[in-house]
C-alpha cells in the first residue's frame, strides 16, 4: 500500500514591510493576523504540521505564546519560496514529502483551498502547484496588484501576468469579461521537496523582472505549475486599511 504523503505547511513572516511594518503581529479583535492565519491552516486536513518561518524573533516569541510552531531563518531571504527552502534544511523538517507555502496576510484563508492545493499532489507528475480563481470584477482587470492567470488544456498555468491576459482581439475591453472567462492568481504555492529545492537554487529570470512574479521563473526555466480552480474569495492584508476590511467582514 502507498504511504500517504506528509505535507508541510509553511508561513513565511517577516516583520519588515514597506508599506505595513509589523504586519504580521497586527491586532485583529484580539488575536494578532499570523496566529489566525496559523490557526485557519492547523484545521486543513491535509496537512501533517504548521510552522511559521520567520527572520524576526519577536514574531517567533508570539508564534510559541500561542502554542504554534516557529523556526528562525536568515534576513537575507528575497522570497517566501527561499524563506520555505531553508526550513526544510533543517530537521524535522526535511523529511515531508510536499511543502505549501501559505501567505502570511490572509487571516480569513479558507482551510478547504490548502486541502484543495495538497489535492494536485496526488498526481505524481505534480511537482509545483497553485490556485487560481474566477475574475468578475473589472475593476481587478487593469489592477497591477491583482495577477492574470491563463492555463492550457492540460490544467497547466500556461503564464502569469500583471496586465490582462490574453489580449481579446475585437471586443473594446469594457466588454472583455463577457466574452472570456478570466483567471486571476491566488498567490498560495505547493512544492515537491525536489521542485523546492531546485527553484530555490534558480537565478532571477528576465521575464521575472519585467513583471516581478517569482513564478515566471519557473516557467521559464521549463518548470510546470499545475493549477486547481477555487472559487473563494479571500482578502489579504497588505496596508492598514485592508486591515480594517478585514475586521469589519470578521464583525459581521
Amino acid at each position: 500500500m502507498k504511504e500517504p504523503l506528509r505535507i508541510l505547511g509553511i508561513i513565511p513572516a517577516r516583520f519588515a514591510s514597506t508599506r505595513f511594518p509589523g504586519k504580521p503581529l497586527a491586532d485583529i479583535l484580539g488575536k494578532s493576523m499570523i496566529e489566525r492565519v496559523y490557526t485557519q491552516a492547523t484545521k486543513a486536513s491535509a496537512l501533517s504540521e504548521v510552522v511559521v518561518a520567520t527572520d524576526d524573533k519577536r514574531i517567533f516569541t508570539h508564534v510559541q505564546s500561542f502554542g504554534g510552531k516557529g523556526v528562525m531563518t536568515s534576513h537575507d531571504h528575497m522570497t517566501g519560496t527561499d524563506r520555505c527552502h531553508e526550513v526544510i534544511t533543517q530537521l524535522p523538517w526535511s523529511a515531508f514529502d510536499v511543502i505549501v507555502n501559505i501567505q502570511g496576510d490572509e487571516p480569513l484563508i479558507d482551510p478547504e483551498q490548502i486541502d484543495l492545493l495538497a489535492s494536485l499532489f496526488q498526481d505524481p507528475q505534480v511537482k509545483i502547484g497553485t490556485l487560481i480563481r474566477p475574475l468578475s470584477n473589472p475593476e481587478h482587470l487593469d489592477n497591477p496588484n491583482v495577477v492574470k492567470v491563463t492555463r492550457g488544456l492540460n490544467h497547466r498555468a500556461a503564464w502569469f501576468s500583471r496586465s490582462p491576459i490574453p489580449f481579446i482581439r475585437n471586443y473594446p475591453k469594457n466588454e472583455w469579461l463577457n466574452h472570456h472567462q478570466f483567471y486571476e492568481h491566488i498567490g498560495m504555492y505547493g512544492f515537491t521537496r525536489d521542485a523546492l529545492t531546485r527553484v530555490a537554487a534558480l537565478g532571477p529570470s528576465m521575464n521575472e523582472t519585467a513583471e516581478s512574479l517569482e513564478q515566471l521563473r519557473w516557467l521559464d526555466h521549463g518548470f510546470a505549475i499545475h493549477i486547481a480552480i477555487s472559487n473563494h474569495l479571500s482578502c489579504s492584508v497588505d496596508t492598514p486599511e485592508d486591515l480594517e476590511k478585514v475586521t469589519s467582514i470578521l464583525n459581521r
